[in-house]
């Protein structure tokens, strides 16, 4: 990184020195142009009196005509804008400007340290975890699982702590990593389903469906699970699959869970429509 600053500071210089050397050739070319043009007009006339070509009265009306339409210029006043030595200036001032931040650096900097003030929060927050969103309770987690990468429980909680957190695609991310330690946790397959549902803005696309059918054949219990497929068999005009996993969840809900009667409804009036 450092080496890139240095680089980055020495085209900044070579841009610098063009430019000032580009200002200084146009302001000296400004201040030359009028008298150039005057001086070469002259001597024109006088090579054609010279080789004949004007009279001598021919010539002196000429030179009379030019001299009056240098006098009807407007005479521009230029203003030098960059002297000999800026350029040098610019680039001491730079390199002056690179040493003093390389040694400021050199004192306080610590290439690849953590960020401190970010890691005393996370040290707070692991205090009192009854009391934190659930974005600061996965920052305390995810220090866990960088610790131990190999505690399922850990990366269960990770998971749960990004999907409250509105981090779906994480919490997703975690509960892989989980299902690869134990490829039997029905309730993970279940979450990783949800997370990947919610990334997809509520669309039970391919792989949320794949996880949620892994998670009913290893517990038919899971309920979650059954209601999804029930929306993807639904989405599909699968009534009997539908039917097949919801019955199972209304069975499940209390007679006074408002879910129960929707879920029943949804299925008649599906059932009325074909």
């Amino acid at each position: 990184m450092v080496v890139l600053w240095i680089l980055a500071g020495l085209i900044s210089a070579m841009a610098a020195l063009m430019v000032l050397t580009a200002a200084r050739r146009g302001a000296n070319e400004s201040r030359l142009e009028q008298p150039d043009l005057a001086s070469r007009e002259l001597d024109e006339l006088d090579r054609m009196r010279s080789r004949g070509l004007l009279s001598d009265d021919g010539w002196a009306a000429a030179r009379a005509e030019a001299g009056r339409r240098m006098l009807a210029t407007p005479v521009i006043e230029t203003v030098e804008i960059a002297g000999r030595n800026d350029g040098r200036w610019v680039l001491g001032s730079i390199a002056a400007t690179g040493a003093v931040a390389l040694g400021v650096y050199s004192v306080f900097g610590a290439p690849g340290l953590p960020d401190q003030a970010y890691e005393r929060r996370v040290d707070a927050w692991s205090i009192s975890l009854d009391t934190l969103e659930p974005a600061q309770i996965a920052a305390v987690v995810a220090r866990v699982v960088q610790q131990q990468p190999e505690d399922h429980q850990a990366l269960t909680m990770l998971g749960a702590a990004r999907f409250e957190a509105g981090d779906p695609l994480g919490a997703a991310s975690a509960f892989r990593r989980a299902l690869v330690l134990q490829p039997e946790d029905a309730q993970s397959w279940s979450r990783l389903g949800e997370a990947l549902v919610r990334s997809q803005q509520g669309v039970v696309g391919g792989d949320a469906e794949a996880a949620f059918r892994r998670a009913v054949r290893i517990d038919p219990g899971q309920l979650g699970a059954r209601f999804f497929l029930g929306e993807a068999a639904l989405a599909r005009n699968d009534l009997v699959e539908a039917r097949a996993m919801w019955e199972p969840l209304i069975a499940a809900l209390d007679p006074a869970d408002p879910r129960r009667a929707g879920l029943q409804q949804q299925l008649e009036a599906e059932s009325v429509a074909r």
